[in-house]
């Protein structure tokens, strides 16, 4: 502590000194060249280029951008490390390659932001600049990635404390410890505010300062909860052997493997090497333990490929997104390759491409019959060439909706042929003509799904007419079914015809992924090629969800199912993915852009299985004779049904909703079940007033889990409002068969599905088979 003590206290000057110790970075060329701030170029569009001056603050979070916007306040000014996705090199984004294709791609980097900020592109005066900056911000970017949970929590405190020391003298007064608690989300009334200050101010000076702020700082970060539990497994010394954490470990934590796990934990987690060598914990690496990826409430295991990925394609639900180009609304909002790169990072594996004909025989792809914004189809092909396989080596879909003329088309297979290469499937895998491969034998491979000449040779090689140059298909055109009067009348004048000549060549792209439409559940005697597959709207698929469950999941075994949103979500709203996995519908297609509760779960749902964008239904789902429906469950091997009790104990360090400086938040957590439709159900604790650094709630609750394979649970903590609606402050989402039992903390993911750096929720999970 008193190594932390020290930065604390001697703020400003040594800050990035002690930053550089800690990293191993005091002497590094980047981190020093940014400290000093250089000047680049800011590219905004084709005449928008201007100088401006960046700058690392001192406290090595922190970057400081000149603005000569008037009235612009300090804070809008500066930008956290902690917002940051990537720094990409060169014209890796719209506007460079839109803007700055004058300027060779060594002066140029982007830095691409967490949320829904843009982009800022950056030209730099000079190749050692640019690299300056890249490297830089990549090693410091890598080293708050690696901070454990307590040198976060330290971290962010120390940011306070420096907002609170308005006179820097380094020393805190009475007014700058209450203008603190406030910086932290907590109100003390001037009573406790005072009390507390005069235990610290050992050296009655009316001042804290050095060890009276490390007394401080611990009386701030006690955690009594998970004191009390350290004690029941420690001796009068302070110290938990390896013995009583393997009897922790198994008693409470349900770990089967305790007596291998309990020495590595204590390797892993346990500061004090006094403790270390004696096999044994403090109640900080306990701490710390309980912080971390083993003391997580998902299962550790689950963030690796663990599932059988060697099954038919049709066997998996797949992390799939609509009209993958628009960053925003339906109507107008503008269309982006960035879209693209953040559904692709964000682990999805089906994208869509709506394609019209394009000036200098280009196509385009836009939300036809809006005003969206137009961009270029190669643009987007280039794209998912680059970040297809970043996240996740399983196979990408390109789900095509095609408007364009038989020239426009020939070009469009031209690109996908030229651009993608080996990666874009041709023919079929080990000639595979019964049913789907597997993910693992399409590992690396980009898939079109779109229509197909039919008298052509079948995709999976059986005898046909193959010299056909075009034909006419019917046009599914999902575009036309948005429920908007200008939409409506810009069809109307254009005069839309329900059918599309198909150039051969982009037939010839399609292999598996046939477009058809649905014309009922087929006739055992005249079964279906496998490689057909429909779309639905979300409308259709509910009903038939509703009305057909059994012969819905039946039709699911062997074919792909692609549902997308209601023509009248022109605002990019999304639907309930559940009731349609429910019904074993893989290809579930949600607007990626708009947060919400649908879009929590979806990332729940996906965040299993290593994150690999591909989730292998229950067997219940796979089996051939099966006879489940989720709307009417009988008896069945639908998996033991299980009671889930829950404790939320505290919260830590929540942040502040509405950022006036007076502004606490009153946090309430809600615990929601998503699943089978007699399992969905929702409890939630009181309000605690005042109190978002460390609020304690201690309340438990019970759910029956009919089906838990098909479950997931859902935290959410918001800030209660009397008078409107509750503010959200964050939420977590995963699987039920993901869950660990015991004490665990919940790492809170923002409204946009990123980290927090330290906000977390404490809680006590213990699942029991139902009798």
């Amino acid at each position: 502590m008193k190594s932390y003590s020290f930065h604390c206290v001697q703020l400003n000057q040594h800050l990035s000194h002690t930053f550089g110790a800690e990293t191993g970075l005091k002497d590094d060329k980047d981190l020093k060249f940014l400290l000093k701030g250089s000047q680049l170029l800011k590219v905004k569009s084709g005449s928008w280029r201007k100088e401006r001056f960046y700058k690392l603050q001192e406290d090595c979070k922190t970057i400081w951008q000149e603005s000569k916007k008037m009235l612009r306040s300090p804070e809008s000014q500066i930008f956290s490390i902690e917002d940051i996705r990537d720094v990409r090199s060169g014209h890796k984004t719209e506007g460079m390659e839109k803007y700055a294709k004058d300027v060779p791609e060594y002066r140029c980097f982007s830095i691409i932001f967490k949320d829904q900020r843009k982009n800022l592109d950056l030209i730099a005066s000079s190749e050692d600049d640019a690299n300056h900056w890249i490297s830089g911000l990549g090693k410091i970017i890598a080293h708050s990635n690696s901070m454990n949970q307590k040198q976060k929590l330290q971290h962010w405190i120390h940011t306070c404390l420096r907002k609170a020391d308005k006179n820097k003298d380094n020393k805190m007064s009475l007014k700058e410890l209450k203008n603190f608690l406030k910086e932290v989300n907590i109100e003390v009334d001037d009573y406790h505010a005072k009390k507390i200050f005069q235990h610290c101010d050992k050296s009655k000076t009316e001042a804290l300062e050095d060890d009276e702020i490390e007394e401080f700082y611990k009386i701030l970060t006690e955690r009594k909860e998970i004191d009390e539990i350290f004690q029941k497994y420690s001796d009068a010394a302070g110290f938990m052997s390896c013995q009583n954490l393997v009897r922790f470990l198994y008693e409470m934590q349900q770990e089967e493997d305790a007596v291998v796990a309990a020495p590595a934990l204590i390797q892993r987690y346990e500061p004090n090497e006094r403790a270390k060598r004696g096999n044994a914990m403090t109640k900080d690496g306990f701490l710390m333990y309980l912080l971390s990826d083993d003391g997580n409430i998902f299962n550790s295991s689950h963030r690796k490929v663990y599932q059988d990925m060697t099954q038919p394609l049709s066997h998996y639900l797949v992390s799939s997104s609509h009209n993958t180009y628009l960053m925003e609304d339906q109507l107008t909002g503008p269309s982006s390759t960035e879209a693209y790169i953040r559904a692709l990072t964000k682990g999805c594996r089906c994208v869509e491409l709506d394609c019209w004909d394009g000036p200098n025989s280009e196509p385009v792809i836009y939300h036809g019959y809006t005003l969206t914004s137009k961009i270029l189809f190669s643009d987007v092909i280039k794209a998912i060439k680059n970040y297809a396989f970043k996240t996740s080596p399983y196979p990408v879909i390109i789900s095509l909706e095609n408007h364009c003329s038989v020239d426009q088309q020939k070009v469009m297979a031209q690109h996908m042929t030229t651009i993608l290469q080996d990666m874009l499937l041709v023919a079929p895998i080990d000639g595979n003509k019964s049913q789907f491969p597997s993910p693992e034998q399409l590992k690396g491979k980009i898939l079109v799904k779109g229509k197909k000449l039919s008298r052509q040779e079948d995709p999976t090689g059986t005898n046909g007419n193959n010299n056909l140059e075009a034909e006419d298909v019917s046009d599914e055109d999902e575009a036309a079914e948005i429920e908007d009067e200008s939409v409506k009348t810009e069809i109307q004048q254009k005069g839309k015809s329900d059918t599309l000549k198909l150039a051969k060549e982009l037939s010839d792209t399609v292999v598996y992924c046939k477009s058809v439409h649905f014309n009922g559940f087929e006739d055992p005697s005249h079964p279906r090629a496998f490689y057909e597959m429909s779309s639905f709207s979300e409308s259709k698929a509910l009903k038939l969800a509703q009305e057909s469950g059994t012969s819905f999941i039946h039709h699911n075994i062997r074919h792909l199912s692609r549902i997308y949103p209601a023509g009248w979500r022109t605002d990019s709203s999304n639907y309930n993915p559940i009731d349609l996995w429910n019904v074993g519908c893989q290809i579930v297609a949600l607007n990626f852009q708009t947060p919400g509760t649908e879009m929590d779960v979806y990332q729940g749902r996906f965040q299993d299985n290593g994150f690999s964008g591909y989730v292998l239904k229950p067997e219940f789902l796979r089996d051939e004779q099966t006879k489940f429906n989720p709307k009417s469950i009988t008896e069945g091997t639908w998996g033991t049904k299980k009671k889930l009790l829950l404790k939320i104990i505290s919260g830590q360090q929540l942040p502040k909703v509405n950022k006036s400086k007076n502004s606490i938040v009153d946090p309430k957590v809600t615990v929601e079940i998503h699943g089978a439709q007699q399992d969905n159900n929702k409890k939630q604790t009181k309000v605690v007033e005042n109190n978002g650094f460390n609020p304690n709630w201690d309340e438990e609750f019970t759910f029956d889990i009919e089906i838990p394979a098909l479950a997931l649970v859902r935290f959410v903590v918001e800030d209660f409002d009397m008078s409107t609606k509750n503010d959200f402050i964050g939420q977590y989402t995963l699987p039920f068969t993901s869950l660990k039992q015991g004490y665990r903390h919940i790492h809170l993911l923002t409204k946009n599905g990123d980290p927090y750096s330290s906000s977390t929720l404490f809680v006590y999970i213990d699942i029991q088979d139902c009798d």
